[in-house]
């Protein structure tokens, strides 16, 4: 199967999350506030994980929603940084 353009591909943005148990806390957060069809459209990736960081990716148009729902939610979630690359996830 052929490759798509650079202009047809999903523009993502990287975030750096710090909570406690960051899988499910994050999917039901974001569930909760934007639903199934907001999830589907924000298309969220678990990149990375451990005990208390994470970093997803998720479609650039979703990112306030995504981040609003961070901090709607009763749960202590702090976005880190965003960055449009991985790279640029580890500092200057």
């Amino acid at each position: 199967m052929k490759n798509l353009p650079p202009t047809l591909r999903e523009n993502k943005r990287y975030l750096l999350i710090h909570c406690k148990n960051p899988r499910q806390t994050l999917e039901k957060v974001i569930l909760e506030f934007i639903g199934i069809l907001g999830y589907a459209e924000s298309s969220v990736q678990f990149i990375k994980f451990d005990s208390s960081k994470a970093v997803i990716a998720i479609n650039r148009e979703a990112l306030n929603k995504v981040r609003a729902a961070f901090a709607a939610s009763p749960e202590d979630i702090q976005v880190l940084r965003v960055s449009g690359t991985l790279k640029g996830l580890r500092g200057k």
